[in-house]
């Protein structure tokens, strides 16, 4: 296998062409359906729903961009002759917990990367991050569900069903474990003043994310079964970025279904918190959306181009999200009553945010009358929302929900870790 960075030039054109063929935005933005669409935003709004050409260009080609700077070190120490990948992962995690001075000889591609993660951007409001960081944590086990459920959406999309097909990750027996790895980066990432402490749990695991994000990339790009014309890059900046909008705006305004209230101030606090934790999963697109309406328009943008191409691997990924939760063999008492609430108000959350019409082309298990549960929950949630805001209850909110869901966390993984694997193969 190369060592080589890999990543593919984007195809020539003119701006509305350089674009994978599977994003079909170009295609579909004008047609009349969308014009309505965009004469009722605009209309409500005074803004477009859509970006502008330029900004939407830089997304396209972006599709074709991925994270040179850990890609070179992820080709030198895992793939490369020099050092075995147990040596590399072993580095990496020294590096982490005690800093890279504290691996002898450290290779010029991991200082790098290093020095990138120690290097604070200086569009970095740190007070803004914290905010929305605080915001994660007062959602609660809510993050996770609506996080999870909200994704199901874009799985209809090759280019993002087929590497988490290929890993393994999201599919078959194994979607809980790796939800339960993107569980714990959730709530790392969001402990109080973790994100700007040198050797801190948060930083260490964005960082392990993002060298299993380079190395999957590498061999889903190797994989014959990936065509980069119709796809761009795999886990491309685009996609990245479009993962930081999913904890962002898109889930704040979701949860208002719930009774959770996030006012328009959380949402601008979670945009910078997202684009910082981005930043040290090395995610730096050219153009990031940093307002409210910036991010709706990627959204509706993103909609429009959707080709519902991604066959098989998307219907697997999409099953397989509320069936983890389903009690497992062996379980019993407590632990199995557990599960099957857990499965029951999964399968509830894949329904409340799931597309209709997406909803119907796969095999999802029935919400009613278990939907009732989020009905009846409506008022209890929304006065939590309402007494969270007096003097005192704030913090002991805050407190209460972060126990919660480490509690839910725990009881799911059952003494197991996450491990955040960047060696192993794909599945075929």
């Amino acid at each position: 296998m190369s060592t080589d960075v890999h990543t593919p030039p984007p195809p020539s054109g003119a701006p509305g062409e350089v674009c994978p063929t599977r994003f079909q935005y170009w295609n579909r933005k004008d047609l009349p359906h969308w014009q309505r669409r965009r004469a009722v935003f605009r209309k409500l709004t005074g803004h477009d729903l859509f970006p502008t050409d330029e900004q939407a260009r830089l997304l396209c080609e972006d599709q074709f961009a991925g994270d040179p700077l850990a890609e070179r070190f992820v080709a030198e120490v895992f793939f490369g002759s020099t050092y075995g990948r147990g040596e590399g992962r072993a580095m990496l995690e020294s590096a982490l917990d005690h800093g890279i001075e504290s691996v002898p000889d450290a290779p010029e591609s991991m200082k790098a990367l290093f020095a990138d993660l120690e290097t604070v951007p200086d569009w970095v409001d740190r007070d803004l991050v914290e905010q929305g960081a605080a915001v994660w944590t007062r959602w609660g086990t809510m993050l996770f569900s609506v996080a999870g459920a909200i994704t199901l959406e874009i799985y209809t999309e090759g280019a993002v069903a087929m590497p988490l097909s290929l890993a393994g990750g999201y599919a078959g027996d194994t979607a809980l474990r790796r939800f339960l790895e993107t569980v714990k980066f959730w709530i790392d990432v969001s402990e109080p003043g973790q994100l700007f402490e040198k050797n801190s749990q948060a930083r260490k695991t964005a960082m392990l994310v993002r060298v299993m994000h380079v190395a999957v990339r590498k061999r889903v790009g190797d994989h014959p079964e990936w065509d980069h014309e119709a796809w761009g890059l795999p886990i491309s900046q685009t996609y990245e970025q479009m993962t930081q909008i999913g904890g962002a705006v898109a889930p704040a305004l979701a949860l208002w279904l719930t009774g959770v209230q996030t006012t328009p101030k959380e949402m601008r606090a979670l945009i910078h918190f997202n684009r910082y934790m981005g930043h040290l999963l090395g995610v730096q697109p050219r153009w990031a959306p940093n307002t409210i309406i910036e991010q709706l328009q990627v959204l509706f943008m993103s909609t429009a181009a959707r080709s519902y191409d991604a066959g098989p691997a998307g219907k697997e990924l999409i099953e397989s999200f509320p069936a983890a939760f389903a009690p497992r063999p062996g379980q019993r008492g407590l632990k199995r009553l557990r599960a099957a609430y857990n499965y029951r108000i999964y399968s509830d959350y894949c329904a409340l945010w799931m597309a209709p019409e997406t909803r119907r082309m796969y095999d999802m298990p029935p919400a009613f009358p278990w939907l009732l549960i989020i009905v009846a929950r409506f008022p209890l949630m929304t006065l939590v929302e309402l007494l969270r805001r007096l003097p005192g209850l704030r913090q002991l909110h805050a407190g209460v929900m972060n126990r919660h869901r480490r509690s839910w966390y725990a009881a799911q993984m059952e003494g197991r870790q996450a491990e955040f694997d960047a060696t192993s193969a794909l599945r075929r």
